[in-house]
């Protein structure tokens, strides 16, 4: 009799991904993943969005990254729209961002991907992460390991038959080159080492900006640990904020979620939430991208919190983390359906994260990022 191994090292199972193979058949479907990035001394930080948005007519395929080659020259019928923007900071530089067309590859690297990245020395590619600003923008050329596992699949309905769905993973390793904009630097084009730990997200569905609201989002991860593998203890928490006539009253808006040494531990659900936020950061410590945002017009967003303190407690578990924003980068996001912009805050801050889970306590301070984000709909 024979026997069939469990163990098959060359071989994933499942959708190939980061995305199923489904065409985006609405102008509103949109494909986004998501890469931040901190710095383990707080120097430097590094945020990429790379999207696809449904055509115009039709129905048409694609996913984040550039469009290949052989794809473009044989395309004649409606097309997707691709953007992509890259945000570098650096402590006593401020903020650097490209437009809306940085450069990004075809193929761009995942943890929802498979083959699945694998660590050096492991059978499996090992993919590179390359975006950059045209002309002389910013720069980032990244090698990305995994070192976690992602949370479950989340999704948020609302509106007239939109939702969002989006699935996380903390922990993820980046080493590599980043270069600033060389008119932000007098001419300087030098290429600095980077050694970063940050956060990967996939997110799909079909919204207008205006009926999803807002969302407030952040990440951190225990920089205390072994530099080469998983965070000793993570937390990614979201709360999606859409009209209150738009949303199911039992809808799973939000959530907070706790990892140990790679592995998600504890799954607080919006229930189970208190959200508090306390005084607001000096205009002066938010800046406007990309760069032709401010030669548009466009108009002032609402005041970025300065602390954001979140409560989570289920049973005997509970979650404390204190979030004190210190500077914030203000992606003007265009909206296909209102005239005032969609504005993403990329906020850096101090974080301390207290937790008690399963009788274990868990305890650190880190620098993290949370998104602030709303404004479309003029409220």
């Amino acid at each position: 009799m024979s026997t069939i191994p469990t163990l098959w090292p060359e071989t994933d199972f499942g959708v190939s991904g980061p995305f199923p193979r489904a065409p985006l058949s609405h102008p509103l479907d949109r494909r986004w993943l998501h890469y931040a990035f901190l710095s383990r001394q707080g120097e430097q930080a590094v945020i990429a969005n790379l999207s696809v948005l449904g055509a115009s007519r039709g129905a048409v395929s694609g996913e984040p990254g550039a469009a290949c080659e052989d794809e473009v020259g044989a395309r004649t019928g409606p097309e997707p729209q691709r953007m992509a923007i890259l945000l570098v900071h650096e402590e006593g530089r401020g903020w650097s961002s490209s437009q809306f067309n940085a450069e990004q590859p075809s193929a761009p690297w995942s943890a929802f991907r498979l083959p699945r990245p694998r660590p050096p020395g492991s059978p499996g590619a090992q993919d590179g992460f390359r975006v950059a600003g045209r002309g002389d923008g910013p720069v980032v050329d990244l090698r990305l390991r995994r070192t976690s596992r992602p949370c479950t699949s989340q999704c948020a309905p609302f509106g007239d038959g939109e939702h969002l769905r989006w699935q996380s993973e903390p922990g993820i390793l980046a080493t590599g080159t980043l270069r600033w904009s060389r008119a932000e630097t007098g001419g300087d084009d030098t290429e600095r080492h980077t050694d970063l730990i940050g956060y990967h997200e996939r997110v799909r569905g079909r919204w207008s900006w205006p009926a999803l609201g807002g969302w407030v989002f952040g990440f951190v991860n225990d920089t205390g640990g072994d530099p080469t593998g998983p965070p000793p203890s993570a937390v990614v928490f979201t709360l999606i904020q859409p009209a209150r006539s738009g949303r199911p009253v039992d809808a799973a808006n939000g959530s907070v979620m706790l990892w140990r040494d790679g592995r998600p531990v504890r799954h607080f659900p919006r229930r189970s939430l208190r959200i508090t936020v306390q005084d607001t950061l000096a205009r002066d410590r938010v800046v406007l991208v990309p760069p032709l945002a401010g030669m548009l017009g466009t108009a002032p967003a609402a005041a970025v919190p300065r602390r954001l303190l979140i409560t989570a407690r289920m049973g005997e578990d509970r979650l404390v983390m204190d979030f004190h924003a210190r500077t914030a980068g203000r992606i003007a996001n265009p909206s296909e359906t209102s005239l005032n912009p969609f504005s993403v805050h990329e906020t850096l801050g101090e974080c301390e994260v207290d937790a008690r889970v399963s009788g274990r306590r868990t305890s650190f301070s880190a620098l993290g990022i949370v998104e602030f984000a709303g404004g479309a709909s003029g409220e």
